[in-house]
């Protein structure tokens, strides 16, 4: 029934065409039914067509041949049944017009084919997408729905050219550049910052602009009482300045000259005495452990019928702190207690004192009558008490060595403390040495204070 057969070599063989060179097809039961549908579309294109317009059959052909060409094996063996289908709508519509019932097939036909493409690498799509998501920062991301709509029409564009390979870029050939949340602020902070560069200056005239949010938390300009306290202020802290600078006069004098000649000092400014003690307190305040205080306690310890002279008490500060009896004496008067008098002879008579103390005020030139007259104001067996800042000792032996040949002995010495040393001597007897004899330990550095 299918006539006679022809030779093998003149016969064509039913895969030599065009279509059928670039598929790969499967085995099985598959193949025999793709090699049937294959066959029946080849035995319906041997009829002649009728005649068309030119430029129309022939160029949806070619378009139709042009994209099976770019699609790959995948996509063709996925599609071939489709096809079929598409050939036989394609002429059906060459030969009328097309009824709703067709339209409705297309639309069903379009919806399965690309349910077919997107079927198989659905799940490769999902992990595109995902990677899309965290490449883009949360403030410039598109919404989830605008991300969809886009795969999809790549998706759709794609479709004839590559559909093993999705991607997750935009349409656009140059995908935007983008900015983390401290690169816009910054980028909107230099635009705000050009902008009132070059904007042109306002005329004293015009009344100035609203003031914007910045601007109105800048303070507003002081008010006169605020001018006026930083007036006082800054008097205030140039009148202690200069009481800094009196004051380090005051001790550089008190420690270059003798102490008749610092009485003469402060008996024509008393007022330049309140000044150096106040400046005196403000250095010793500072220490870790103020001298007075250690020798305070070292006297409560002992008997209260003990009577002490203070030679440079200034404020009375021990006299308030024992309950012994004591003789205050100092070229000033800070305290109705004091006794103003030079130290190197004091109102008192000879061995009439228990304890004599001299708490940082072996000050000036002639500091052995200082100690002579100690020596004649004490008892036999009597104590000795200095404390003196540590940085005026270049050798404390050879100190020790001349306070023993002007009638002491050394009972105790406190070196520990970082700020002033500590002495007690006991009374021997007269000094040993007569008044021309040089003692050259008893030259102690000046304590001068330098410039803050």
């Amino acid at each position: 029934g299918f006539g006679p057969r022809q030779p093998l070599k003149s016969r064509p063989h039913p895969f030599s065409s065009p279509l059928h060179s670039s598929l790969v097809f499967p085995q099985g039961a598959n193949r025999r039914q793709l090699l049937a549908t294959l066959r029946a579309l080849e035995v319906a294109s041997v009829p002649q067509q009728p005649p068309s317009l030119p430029g129309s059959d022939s160029e949806e052909e070619e378009e139709v041949v042009g994209t099976k060409k770019k699609r790959t094996k995948k996509g063709l063996f996925a599609g071939a049944s489709s096809e079929v289908e598409e050939k036989r709508k394609k002429k059906r519509h060459k030969q009328g017009p097309p009824s709703s019932d067709s339209k409705e097939e297309e639309v069903e036909r379009k919806k399965c084919h690309k349910g077919v493409l997107l079927g198989s690498d659905l799940a490769e799509e999902e992990k595109k997408k995902r990677k899309c998501q965290k490449q883009i920062p949360s403030n410039l991301a598109q919404p989830l729905d605008s991300v969809d709509q886009t795969d999809s029409k790549a998706w759709n564009s794609s479709a004839t050219s590559d559909l093993t390979k999705p991607t997750c870029e935009t349409p656009s050939s140059n995908p935007p550049h983008t900015l983390s949340r401290k690169q816009w602020r910054n980028r909107q902070k230099n635009k705000r910052r050009q902008k009132n560069k070059f904007r042109p200056s306002q005329p004293p005239e015009q009344a100035p602009a609203p003031a914007s949010a910045e601007e109105a938390e800048v303070p507003s300009a002081p008010s006169p009482d605020s001018h006026g306290a930083r007036a006082e202020a800054l008097r205030a802290r140039m009148a202690q300045r200069l009481d800094g600078a009196r004051f380090r006069y005051l001790n550089e004098q008190l420690y270059s000259g003798p102490s008749s000649a610092a009485q003469r000092l402060f008996q024509e400014d008393p007022e330049a005495f309140l000044l150096y003690h106040r400046g005196f307190q403000n250095q010793v305040k500072k220490w870790p452990l103020q001298p007075v205080d250690r020798i305070a306690r070292d006297l409560r310890q002992r008997p209260a019928s003990l009577v002490v002279a203070d030679f440079g008490c200034g404020d009375c500060r021990l006299a308030s702190s024992i309950r012994n009896r004591v003789h205050c004496f100092d070229l000033a008067s800070l305290d109705p207690r004091v006794t103003v008098c030079d130290m190197a002879q004091v109102p008192l008579e000879d061995e009439s004192i228990d304890v004599a103390v001299f708490c940082l005020s072996l000050m000036g030139t002639n500091i052995r009558d200082f100690l002579e007259e100690a020596n004649r104001v004490l008892k036999p067996g009597g104590l000795l008490k200095v404390a003196e800042v540590s940085s005026r000792f270049e050798d404390v032996r050879t100190f020790l060595g001349a306070v023993t040949k002007l009638g002491f002995k050394v009972i105790s010495k406190d070196l520990t403390n970082s700020h002033f040393f500590l002495f007690d001597f006991e009374k021997t007897g007269p000094p040993r040495v007569g008044p021309k004899t040089q003692l050259s330990g008893l030259k102690l550095q000046p304590c001068l204070y330098k410039r803050r």
